[in-house]
């Protein structure tokens, strides 16, 4: 009778199949010879699927237990991460630190990356750097999109100039500080809450999660949250080419710019789905585990790629309540309104090895920047932003990037940085702060001018927006 050793001896594996094998062998000493045994056992091993409804249970059980174990190997192969990651565009390579590009790196190792690109103002960040650009086959990485769902920047500009804002500081003043709030939790009592369409949106009711984020949705439309975020009140410098700035002549207008995202709501989803994704790819290096994917063929998939849609349509909701309500209150009609989102997927059409393929797009902090397509692309408190018209360079996948980009994390910036040296800072540049901490000193940014220079042909300028009044949360 064959016995453990010798099912070893014939290349079976420890573990379940080797119970399942002695099972069969044990059950038929007087039927079978030890040969005819063994050729019995690689018959089921070769083609198992053939032997599952077998009526001998033991010779079934053996071929569940291959398939089990073959399909167990087949997503461990599936999951596995490349040797080498895929290449990748760089852009302002030296003003981007090591862990930034090893983040990049291992992304660009997923089986699923199919191409990426790296932005000037890339610093370290969850799974994918801050400043990553990665497209994916057919599925969609919640962290890689971020905790931030559709984080965006949005600027209203007024036909009034810069005598307006010199003569109504105080009324400005007012109304930035009284149509929002910051911090990272705070929203509106009951009987101020903000309306607005998208609470009417039906994908609240999709699923009973979305459901119960629909409150803190309203209670939360209006606010802008914390870290980075900010409104500001300033001027718009144009010059050039009316047609290039969206149809606004040479000269400088009254413009309010926001930066905020899906505040509560986003982060739930994020958290909730970030989760699901790394349970589903439980044989992920620990290196790689934050880029745990959906596969958009999945329900899972499916579910985070409509709740991230919906995350997106509240955060520009968001940004549309604050400025309305600016308008209102100074009573102006804004003659232009711009908006771009970030940390967001795509679902966009781009060539790769010689063929238009559909992929989708993770921008983690990058700004689409597809060809004539107008965006903005902010500096810190206390330097310029930019109004820019994307250049659709394809090696950048129609990216660029959303901001200046952090040089200093947030710890050593308020270790570092003092008060003193961040209000000589912006005195210097004529900025009001009205609200902010110091790990959002300008100090703690890499130089604006630097990040634009580095991807001239991504994103080319047609405006320079000044800050005047800069509100943020406070420590």
């Amino acid at each position: 009778m064959l016995d453990g050793n010798d099912l070893l001896d014939a290349g079976y594996p420890e573990g379940p199949v080797l119970g399942h094998a002695l099972a069969v062998a044990h059950s038929r000493p007087d039927a079978l010879g030890d040969e005819d045994t063994l050729r019995l056992l690689d018959a089921v091993r070769e083609e198992p699927d053939l032997y599952t409804g077998h009526d001998d249970e033991a010779i079934a059980a053996l071929a569940r237990a291959w398939e089990e174990r073959t399909a167990c190997r087949d997503a461990r192969q599936r999951q596995s991460v490349r040797d080498e990651p895929r290449p990748y565009e760089t852009y302002g390579a030296e003003m981007i630190d090591a862990n930034a590009r090893r983040q990049m790196d291992e992304a660009m190792q997923l089986p699923v990356a199919v191409a990426g690109a790296l932005m000037p103002d890339a610093h370290l960040g969850y799974g994918l750097p801050v400043g990553g650009v990665l497209a994916c086959e057919n599925a969609v990485i919640p962290y890689a999109v971020g905790v931030d769902i559709a984080c965006r920047v949005m600027m209203s500009v007024y036909p009034e100039g810069e005598g307006y804002l010199a003569e109504h500081t105080d009324e400005v003043r007012s109304a930035l500080t009284g149509e929002t709030k910051f911090g990272a939790g705070p929203g509106f009592p009951k009987n101020e809450r903000r309306r607005h369409a998208v609470l009417d949106d039906p994908a609240w009711e999709a699923t009973p999660f979305l459901r119960s984020l629909k409150d803190t949705a309203h209670e939360q439309l209006g606010t802008s949250g914390g870290g980075n975020h900010f409104i500001d009140a300033g001027l718009l410098e144009v010059g050039g080419d009316a047609d290039r700035a969206g149809g606004l002549a040479p000269g400088r207008y009254l413009a309010v710019l926001t930066h905020s995202g899906s505040r509560g709501p986003g982060y739930q989803i994020a958290d909730r789905y970030s989760e699901l994704a790394e349970e589903s790819k439980p044989h992920l290096p620990e290196s790689h585990r934050r880029l745990a994917w959906l596969s958009l063929d999945t329900e899972r998939g499916r579910e985070y790629w409509d709740a991230m849609q919906l995350a997106g349509r509240f955060a520009s909701a968001n940004h549309h309540v604050i400025h309305e309500r600016v308008a209102r209150r100074l009573g102006l009609q804004p003659a232009l309104q711009v908006e771009n989102h970030h940390n967001f997927a795509f679902r966009e059409t781009h060539p790769v090895d010689g063929e238009e393929r559909e992929l989708i797009v993770h921008r983690k902090g990058a700004t689409p920047a597809g060809d004539g397509v107008l965006g903005l692309i902010p500096g810190s408190m206390g330097d310029v932003s930019y109004l820019v018209r994307g250049g659709g360079v394809a090696e950048s996948l129609d990216s660029a990037a959303h901001g200046a980009g952090r040089r200093m994390s947030r710890t050593r910036a308020k270790k570092q940085i003092s008060r003193e040296e961040r209000a000589a800072y912006l005195q210097r540049r004529g900025v009001e702060l009205l609200g902010g901490g110091l790990d959002e000193a300008p100090q703690a940014y890499k130089p604006i001018d630097e990040v634009m220079a580095a991807q001239r042909d991504l994103a080319a300028p047609v405006a320079r927006f000044h800050p005047r009044l800069v509100l943020m949360a406070s420590d």
